[in-house]
């Protein structure tokens, strides 16, 4: 049985959902290779740890991400999970006023990100032959709403993508599952909504605990699972 560390890739890591899941798994004793366009934000909590790779990277860049994680498999000897946290939320307009812009940012942020990170990702874990991949969806995925559209639809196509990719892998030794939270309790979403009900959101750490046990050996009978995190409510 293999007794080495466990080999994390955190996207989003500069986050607030991507700073609880990095110290989830850091308490575990797992190496982590966390990439963000900020990386500077990371320094100060983990710039001197020789158990953490820092990697600042636009997302959209696919050779970039590739560069970035043939980097980290060769720095650490491999990957064992992947958890792609970065995307992102914008209201938006009706949808027979949608514009170009805001589909394509939209897309691009939840959907296209993920397959860059699949591309360079993906073939580090067959060569391994084990391995899970956690992506994070949201709850208004799941039904359209007024002024969501655009938004439902690029995280709908994240399910999607997390459900083919789990029908293709799911032989090969390598569990693919997305976590579907409502509202996440971070600074910038109370500001942004002052009089919400903030003690039913999502606790960035309790939404990292369910992401941790995803993308952990005890997840083994999990595929192509979309699983709400809802907090209190």
């Amino acid at each position: 049985m293999n007794q080495n560390p466990q080999t994390v890739l955190i996207t989003g890591a500069a986050g607030h959902l991507g700073r609880a899941v990095a110290a989830h798994f850091r308490q575990r004793g797992a190496r982590l290779v966390l990439l963000d366009r900020d990386v500077q934000a990371l320094q100060a909590d983990y710039g001197s740890d020789t158990g953490v790779l820092l990697a600042q990277v636009d997302l959209m860049d696919r050779a970039a991400v590739a560069a970035s994680v043939q980097q980290a498999c060769a720095h650490f000897d491999g990957l064992d999970s992947v958890c792609h946290l970065a995307g992102g939320f914008r209201m938006g307009e009706a949808v027979h006023e949608t514009s170009a812009q805001t589909w394509d940012f939209l897309m691009d942020l939840n959907a296209r990100t993920l397959l860059n990170v699949a591309a360079a990702a993906v073939p580090q874990l067959l060569a391994r032959g084990a391995g899970q991949v956690v992506t994070v969806g949201a709850g208004a995925a799941l039904r359209g709403t007024a002024q969501m559209g655009a938004y439902a639809a690029s995280k709908s196509a994240l399910i999607r993508l997390t459900e083919s990719m789990s029908a293709e892998l799911k032989e090969r030794g390598i569990n693919v599952n997305c976590v579907l939270p409502s509202i996440i309790d971070t600074p910038d979403n109370r500001s942004a909504m002052p009089d919400a009900d903030h003690g039913s959101w999502v606790a960035p750490a309790a939404l990292a605990d369910v992401i941790g046990f995803l993308a952990s050996p005890a997840a083994r009978a999990l595929h192509g699972a979309a699983i709400p995190v809802l907090g209190r409510v």
